[in-house]
């Protein structure tokens, strides 16, 4: 049996595993066998599947007013131990004050940033790591004259194929002055992050992105978004990240058409689409949810429960831990309702009203720069059996609260702590 230290390897590797993004990012400063195999994307691979299974939280993001009343935004993660939550130290600089910023999406520990006007960022908030995308591969201007170009959606996502995310990006073509509510025409390109470049598809959208609260959701390899289609129904537009092809999902036929009093929300419930419909005004408000048991059939939409009426209460923000809801309060405190006991409980999470967003996060040291495919074999590196140490900063590394990170540095390197 291989030994690292004074742990059998298999020991050393489920120690590492259980460490948080932070932890780990030290632990690659402590020597070259360390940062070699926590680079590596084997291990890359596991870390995430274990957090997946074991470390699932919320992302919220919210606006917070500084004391001379200007609006800033900040992503903090609400964990499921006693609904703690903690200010994520990410460089939103370019969307700070960005009041339309959108969370399009999460994959693998990266999260999809954009304002649907400027530049889109991906970003790892564990890691800190952002990239900008390129400029898109669409002309700004249409070959047909009165046209505006406009992006109507954004949508990001996994490709199972490839191993990889990707971005999806609509453009919609718009007459000066056509009284239809309708584009003339869509476009649609995708960025890939194992090419590192956007591409055009030639495919037909089949409906037209249309703006609703908390539903785009990626869910069974497709991001899906509201929409109306040429007949001017309500539907669900979705596009597979695989096969790069869009499909139309109709919506459930129990509810009422052109009924603007009503807001729609989807959200992944339990491994399944949920549909949840509740008033858009009104001091107390119900909210019914429909599930989708077999994807994509509309007979198989079933109305499963009904909450309330509750008071204070705007709109539901995200479904976790299968049987709790984030909500949205009236008076912009977050508050989180209990399917099973039908208790309604206040989060110390305030923010300006009507500026969340939320995503179901998982922490990982997954690159947005790409390159974090699985290799084949063992191979951790360069030749890094013998631990080297090149300590860049000591006492930075030992003044930590994780206790698994001072016991494997103890057993390592025991003179640091003499």
């Amino acid at each position: 049996m291989e030994v690292i230290g004074d742990l059998p390897r298999e020991l050393f590797l489920e120690i590492l595993l259980r460490l948080p993004v932070e932890s780990l990012m030290r632990c690659k400063c402590v020597c070259k066998y360390w940062y070699a195999l926590i680079s590596n994307p084997k291990f890359i691979e596991l870390h995430l599947k274990y957090n997946c299974s074991n470390n699932v939280c919320v992302l919220l993001k919210r606006c917070l007013l500084t004391c001379l009343g200007e609006r800033e935004n900040m992503l903090s993660l609400v964990c499921s131990s006693g609904f703690s939550f903690i200010n994520l130290d990410v460089d939103l600089s370019l969307y700070k004050k960005e009041p339309c910023l959108q969370l399009l999406g999460h994959c693998d520990g990266i999260i999809c940033l954009s304002n649907y006007r400027d530049d889109i960022v991906l970003c790892n908030p564990a890691t800190r790591e952002t990239m900008v995308l390129p400029e898109s591969c669409l002309p700004c201007y249409s070959s047909i004259s009165n046209l505006i170009p406009q992006t109507s959606a954004l949508g990001f996502g996994y490709d199972a194929r490839t191993h990889h995310c990707k971005v999806v990006r609509i453009v919609s073509y718009w007459e000066e002055r056509s009284g239809s509510g309708l584009p003339h025409h869509s476009r649609v390109e995708v960025y890939s992050l194992a090419t590192g470049s956007w591409k055009e598809l030639n495919v037909k959208v089949p409906a037209h992105v249309w703006y609703s609260p908390c539903f785009e959701t990626y869910f069974n390899g497709a991001f899906h978004w509201y929409a109306i289609d040429d007949s001017r129904d309500e539907v669900i537009l979705s596009f597979h990240m695989g096969n790069e092809e869009f499909q139309v999902i109709p919506m459930p036929g129990a509810l009422s058409l052109y009924d603007y009093s009503m807001c729609r929300s989807l959200f992944v419930w339990n491994g399944r689409i949920a549909l949840v419909i509740y008033p858009r005004k009104g001091i107390e408000k119900s909210f019914q949810i429909y599930v989708m048991k077999e994807y994509g059939v509309r007979e198989s939409w079933t109305k499963i429960l009904t909450i309330g009426p509750l008071t204070k209460v705007e709109m539901p923000l995200a479904f976790w831990k299968n049987d709790e809801i984030l909500m949205e309060g009236s008076d912009g405190l977050v508050v989180s309702y209990n399917l099973k006991t039908q208790e309604l409980k206040d989060l110390p999470i305030y923010g300006v009203p009507k500026s969340f967003a939320t995503l179901v996060y998982i922490n990982s040291l997954v690159s947005v720069k790409g390159g974090n495919r699985m290799l084949d074999g063992d191979n951790t590196g360069e030749n890094v059996s013998t631990p080297v140490t090149f300590f860049f900063s000591s006492l930075q590394i030992i003044k930590t609260d994780d206790l698994l990170l001072k016991s494997l540095l103890l057993l390592h390197f025991p003179c640091l702590f003499r």
